[in-house]
């Protein structure tokens, strides 16, 4: 009997070290978001996939991006259903559809049958037999994944209105199918995806709760110490892959599991192209050297961007255009209003746009080797929200509100003068509507930039 209770405890702690092996915002905030979300789509019924299992061992598991929000839950292969409460009503006569019983709110988590063949290759997962299952996942029912067809099913019997007002993912091939089940068990018309459950999701992932933001932040100094190490790393032939490599060890003994996108390491005439990924040249003296690397922690995402010359020292005409640069990512954080202010206008022809700040600004200072004034070099967006995901999705031609996290990051790209400049930070918007630089404590400065190469 001891025997079996220490293997109990030994696998519980297991099962608890698992699911704590990220940093998490409290299991109440999860809890709150369903129920935000339940508010938000009303009588439906919200259905979500976790990612599956990756079928090789060298494949990365990250969970979808959507049901993590939701749950915190960073396992493979699970499934979740929420329920909003519904008052009952009668059946409304000609309809054919009955009446509908009352409904109390209902939130479920239903995870996989576990497979000791395949733990003993992927470690032990939890399911939904384990003691303490709903204290552990912050779920009010934790149930096995076969109950979840006859959880619909009881459900489109009792409120069949309710199945014509499914959120999910649309053109969710696991959501599909799971539908397709149910009505052919019930003899109903073919149930589809009413409303894609990423719209309501994409307004309350933009706005980050306190918790959001601290694990941002870490994300964030993680990666100014990956930027750092980068930077110290940089000196005429030295190969782009070999500072990416660097940056990466970085940020990941300072506890992020990985590089938030693929790192950006571009030298010389690599500078001038935005999504350069190939990290293959070797760096040259003369050249300036465009770094876009950062990690995530936590599942959060940072993103940063420096340029510095190779060999310590920018040139009168590198450091102009860099100045140029700084100038233009200042003006359009010393512009934001926020409930006013928006991201992107490609056009530049929106004044609230920080876009069309940085663009004319750019425009107003330096010219190109022909005169020619120098915002038509810059060639993208000012920035774009971040959290769960680097890019996290948003509607831009909404303003940027208080709780929001984004980037601010112009660049001019010279491909005739075989360089580029981006400059790229994350801002939170606090409480008071304030501008908060999250990247406040990695150098700006060409000079300042210059100083740490030195050391």
């Amino acid at each position: 009997m001891k025997r079996s209770l220490g293997f109990l405890i030994v696998l519980l702690l297991g099962f608890t070290g698992a699911c704590q092996a990220l940093e998490s915002v409290p299991k109440a905030e999860y809890h709150q978001r369903r129920i935000a979300l339940a508010e938000r789509i009303k009588t439906g019924v919200a259905i979500l996939f976790a990612k599956e299992e990756p079928t090789l061992e060298y494949q990365d598991f990250r969970q979808d991006e959507d049901f993590y929000y939701l749950t915190g839950w960073n396992e493979p292969g699970a499934a979740m259903v929420i329920i909003p409460p519904a008052d009952a009503e009668p059946e409304t006569p000609g309809t054919g559809l009955g009446g509908r019983a009352a409904q109390a709110y209902r939130e479920i988590l239903f995870l996989p049958s576990r497979i000791p063949r395949m733990e003993k290759y992927t470690g032990a997962k939890l399911d939904a037999a384990t003691p303490n299952a709903t204290t552990i996942t912050g779920f009010d029912e934790v149930l096995p994944m076969t109950e979840l067809p006859a959880v619909l099913n009881k459900l489109a019997l009792s409120d069949r209105m309710r199945m014509r007002n499914v959120w999910a993912e649309k053109n969710s091939a696991s959501t599909n199918a799971l539908l397709g089940f149910v009505a052919a068990t019930l003899r109903m018309p073919a149930i589809d995806v009413a409303e894609d459950v990423s719209g309501p999701l994409m307004e309350m992932r933009a706005i980050k709760s306190p918790a959001e933001v601290e694990l941002i932040r870490k994300a964030s100094n993680a990666s100014i110490a990956a930027q750092l190490a980068g930077m110290r790393a940089i000196k005429p032939g030295v190969r782009e892959r070999t500072v990416a490599g660097i940056e990466i060890e970085t940020m990941m003994r300072e506890g992020c599991e990985r590089p938030s996108y693929p790192p950006i390491v571009g030298s010389g005439p690599n500078s001038t192209m935005l999504h350069y990924s190939e990290n293959a040249r070797t760096m040259q003296s003369g050249d300036l050297v465009v770094i876009d690397e950062a990690g995530e922690y936590s599942m959060y995402a940072s993103d940063i961007t420096r340029t510095m010359p190779v060999s310590g020292h920018f040139t009168t005409r590198q450091r102009e255009i860099y100045d140029i640069v700084l100038g233009a990512q200042r003006a359009a954080a010393a512009a934001f209003v926020a409930g006013k202010s928006k991201i992107n206008d490609p056009e530049h022809k929106q004044p609230d746009s920080l876009d069309t700040v940085a663009f004319n600004y750019i425009n107003a200072h330096g010219k190109d080797l022909h005169g020619g004034p120098l915002g038509q070099y810059m060639v993208h967006g000012i920035g774009h929200l971040v959290g769960i995901d680097v890019h996290d999705p948003w509607n831009y031609s909404k303003p940027l509100e208080k709780g929001m996290v984004f980037t601010i990051e112009p660049g001019i790209y010279l491909p005739e003068e075989g360089f580029g400049v981006r400059i790229e930070d994350v801002f939170y918007v606090d409480e008071n509507g304030r501008l908060v630089d999250l990247i406040e404590k990695l150098p700006h400065e060409a000079g300042e930039i210059e100083s740490v190469m030195r050391r």
